[in-house]
């Protein structure tokens, strides 16, 4: 079955996206929907078998796979160069490959720190940079950076609020230096995403995962249909004025986490929106 993307056919024909994070989750159907487009897609990710894997599903042959460890700068390089020599050009860029684990603050180590800090943050730094130096500086693009929610700190997890508030930072900045070059970059914050990712949390955060949809004003998950299409827009032409904001795709999660004096009523009123045909639930939610 074909994805079902609100977009018009074609709509980046012509173009090479690069997806990192592209084997799994929110990179997998992000792929899919820009393949469905038109895209010409690189994959880069840590594990080769992942990729393979999407590709295999895309049914294209001509999807470029890169496996690569995003934090090491020599490795970025050569991914960059290998998708320039079997693309020979960079329309768009997600930067999407991430990770996280929960810990309180006294429980992390500096290894641990270090990690999170360097796979959400320094690794979009990396892959931001060898696009921009290897094709986009001359010839402009799109970047999407895929972060998560910071502004009210991340207790649980604040060595992943730091790397996204330094992600998010980057992003504003970079939208400024290199705009003179027809660059434009943006970030898209997902909430509580119903998608594959969940399954990696240890076990005592599943109570937690199942049952934040109490705090989330839609009363859901999202789907991973629903971030894809937020970075879709954003690398589309119709987001061309658009350069240094974060689309939080979140059902309201952010703005009712300030409330103390309303309490939204249950309901069922939201309803989710899923074009992908090989979306599965992950198993935490079942």
């Amino acid at each position: 079955m074909p994805y079902n993307s609100i977009f018009r056919p074609n709509l980046f024909a012509g173009q090479t996206i690069i997806v990192t994070g592209g084997g799994s989750g929110l990179g997998r159907c992000t792929a899919h929907e820009l393949r469905s487009l038109g895209a010409r897609l690189a994959l880069i990710g840590r594990t080769q078998e992942k990729l393979d894997q999407v590709k295999e599903e895309l049914g294209d042959p001509d999807t470029f796979t890169f496996s690569a460890d995003l934090r090491d700068e020599a490795q970025v390089k050569a991914a960059i160069a290998g998708v320039l020599a079997w693309g020979g050009r960079i329309d768009g860029l997600v930067n999407n490959a991430g990770g996280q684990f929960p810990a309180q603050l006294k429980d992390i180590s500096l290894n641990g720190w270090n990690a999170v800090v360097a796979n959400n943050m320094t690794a979009t730094f990396l892959v931001s940079k060898a696009v921009y130096l290897g094709w986009m500086e001359k010839n402009g693009g799109a970047i999407v950076n895929v972060g998560a929610d910071f502004e009210l700190g991340n207790p649980g997890m604040g060595h992943n609020g730091a790397a996204r508030a330094g992600q998010t930072n980057f992003t504003y900045t970079a939208s400024v230096e290199w705009a003179h070059a027809g660059v434009r970059i943006n970030s898209v914050i997902p909430g509580f995403i119903a998608s594959s990712g969940l399954d990696r949390y240890p076990e005592r955060a599943h109570d937690v995962l199942r049952n934040v949809k109490g705090r989330i004003p839609m009363k859901r998950h999202g789907t991973e249909s629903e971030i894809a299409g937020a970075i879709v827009y954003l690398l589309s032409d119709a987001a061309a004025y658009v350069t240094g904001i974060s689309l939080r795709v979140d059902g309201g999660l952010h703005n009712y986490g300030k409330s103390s004096f309303y309490e939204v009523p249950d309901h069922d009123r939201s309803k989710p929106f899923n074009g992908f045909p090989l979306y599965k639930p992950p198993k935490v939610l079942e």
